[in-house]
């Protein structure tokens, strides 16, 4: 009986959420368009192949999960606000809110699931509790999770390659061109995620955005510390009237600085780090080695 209450349950789940997604199918041949119109500009952020694209926008668990997430921020009032930001972080650009809010929902119902599990192996009630809630957590906080060190690695990355970005920048602005040239030139040489916020920056302002806002709207997707001070110095240098050939070359010998700074920071809190891997892992099966033979000796003598 338990059982077919689950299944109708998981039944008139989908029907909800293929009934809310009816009034989604009249807008879509508009938004494609719309899609389209834009991506004739020029710039597309994901460097993939189109197949690849088409077929993680085609997969049905993915739409699922998209649909699941909507009825969950209409029921429950769920917000995608600090979702969204951690997309941006991440560069998951063509990936929907809803769609990660859907994938929580269904990692907390993984507790719900271990729950049933236990309950038809005849598990004691303290282990089906704390399984349950244990499993809903993980599952609830996992994807925020993935999609916080994801942005964290990029963000990382982005500090890693902006030196090579403003020394582009300097030769270029020797060179004669001026900074919006220098930028479109840096633009198509850099490959990395400095490269994609900086194209989607031009793309921007080619949209009719001012060159500031689009800095100020880079320097949002993916805050950084190296970053700010790359925005800010350039943001200032504009409405001050200072040279921006010299605002490069000053922050090309800052960025040089904190790069060694961070470098020497991470070689300090490399001996703390060794520590676990030296006594869990190297210390025991030293002591086996030393130890074992005058163990066994003295075994045997006495």
């Amino acid at each position: 009986m338990f059982t077919l209450f689950v299944i109708g349950f998981i039944l008139l789940g989908i029907g909800v959420t293929l009934l809310l997604r009816v009034p989604s199918l009249a807008t879509e041949k508009t938004s494609t368009g719309t899609v389209a119109q834009a991506r004739s500009y020029g710039f597309a952020a994901d460097l993939r192949a189109p197949e690849a694209v088409e077929t993680k926008k085609s997969s049905s668990f993915v739409r699922f999960a998209a649909g699941l997430g909507g009825l969950a921020e209409r029921v429950f009032g769920l917000g995608e606000h600090s979702v969204r930001r951690l997309l941006l972080t991440a560069g998951m650009y063509d990936t929907d809110p809803r769609t990660i809010v859907g994938f929580r929902v269904l990692g907390a119902a993984l507790g719900g699931v271990w729950f049933w599990l236990g309950v038809s192996r005849g598990m004691s009630f303290g282990m089906l509790l704390l399984g349950a809630i244990g499993i809903g957590v993980l599952g609830w906080f996992a994807p925020v999770i993935i999609l916080s060190r994801r942005g964290r690695v990029r963000t990382e990355r982005i500090d890693y390659e902006l030196p090579e970005l403003i020394d582009l920048l300097v030769v270029t602005l020797e060179a004669g061109l001026s900074f919006l040239a220098s930028l479109h030139m840096a633009a198509d040489r850099l490959t990395g995620p400095m490269g994609v916020e900086l194209r989607l920056m031009l793309q921007e302002q080619r949209m009719g955005l001012a060159i500031n806002d689009a800095l100020e709207n880079m320097l949002r997707r993916c805050e950084t510390p190296s970053l700010r001070t790359f925005v800010r110095s350039v943001i200032q240098g504009e409405s001050l009237g200072v040279s921006t050939g010299q605002i490069m070359r000053n922050l090309a010998v800052e960025m040089r600085k904190r790069r060694r700074a961070m470098a020497e920071q991470r070689a300090q809190k490399a001996p703390t780090k060794m520590l676990f891997p030296l006594i869990f892992l190297i210390f025991p099966a030293m002591f086996v080695v030393l130890l074992g033979p005058v163990y066994w000796t003295l075994t045997e003598t006495f």
